[in-house]
């Protein structure tokens, strides 16, 4: 799956133990341009989307061949986005501005996760 639905939204913020949210994006890109694709739509993220719902980049990282995972499971990149909180990232995901880019998204890749994290406090 690609796409965030609305009932996945809805299990995030009834989930919220409330606090800065980091989301670990994982992400395989389509070989027919997908690289290309996903550079628009963090450019077009980064006019106005970003500042208006205070994310920010903490990691951008190509991925290498896995050490440990089973076959497949190799990631193109990584990502990690800090959200102020997860009513934020809910909010920017049904933005219209958002909802308009979002297709190069979903263009770009072939499989992803986005799975929400918060500190362990170990």
């Amino acid at each position: 799956m690609i796409e965030i639905e609305e009932r996945a939204l809805d299990t995030l913020l009834a989930d919220d133990p409330g606090g800065p949210v980091v989301m670990l994006n994982l992400l395989r890109f389509r070989p027919d341009g997908g690289r290309e694709s996903y550079r628009r739509y963090a450019e077009a993220l980064n006019r106005g989307v970003n500042a208006r719902y205070g994310l920010t980049v903490e990691y951008l990282g190509h991925g290498g061949p896995a050490l440990v995972a089973e076959d497949g499971q190799a990631w193109d990149m990584v990502a990690l986005v800090r959200y102020p909180d997860r009513t934020a990232f809910a909010a920017m995901v049904r933005d219209p501005e958002y909802r308009a880019i979002a297709h190069l998204r979903t263009e770009a890749l072939v499989e992803s996760v986005l799975q929400p994290t918060t500190p362990a406090g170990l």
